[in-house]
């Protein structure tokens, strides 16, 4: 039974999507604070309805904008981030890589190709010796 759950946890599909949740709660938080502190007075401002609180920021028509709590809302999205990297992916990837099973780590570069000196068609593996569209020897 612990195997199956292990099996089932290890799984790189369900890593990326707890990954991903993460980062969407955190982002979320972040998208939070910017409404509340900045966009919610900038419009109430503009209403002329008045309410004021102490902190990093400024006062328009009545209203203030809480820069401070923005700011500390970014601190804690990279913070967040930066342990979840650390807690999760690091130790995913070493596991993964133990196993002998391939890691995702960002798309792979491109083989290397030759151009065919006669049809120009320029999608020939180095190591062709012939073109594969039109037969000629390639060098």
């Amino acid at each position: 039974m612990f195997k199956g759950f292990k099996n089932f946890l290890m799984q790189g599909d369900l890593i990326v999507i707890a990954v991903g949740l993460v980062v969407a709660t955190a982002f979320s938080t972040l998208i939070k604070a910017f409404t509340d502190s900045i966009i919610t007075p900038l419009v109430s401002a503009i209403e002329g309805s008045s309410s004021s609180s102490p902190g990093l920021g400024w006062t328009v028509n009545g209203q203030f904008v809480d820069v401070g709590t923005f700011i500390s809302a970014i601190v804690y999205f990279i913070i967040f981030m930066v342990v979840i990297y650390f807690v999760l992916v690091v130790p995913y990837r070493t596991y993964m890589r133990k196993t002998g099973r391939e890691v995702f780590s960002g798309p792979k570069p491109a083989a290397p190709v030759k151009t065919c000196p006669k049809c120009l068609s320029a999608d020939l593996p180095v190591a062709a010796t012939k073109c594969k569209y039109c037969g000629s020897d390639v060098a």
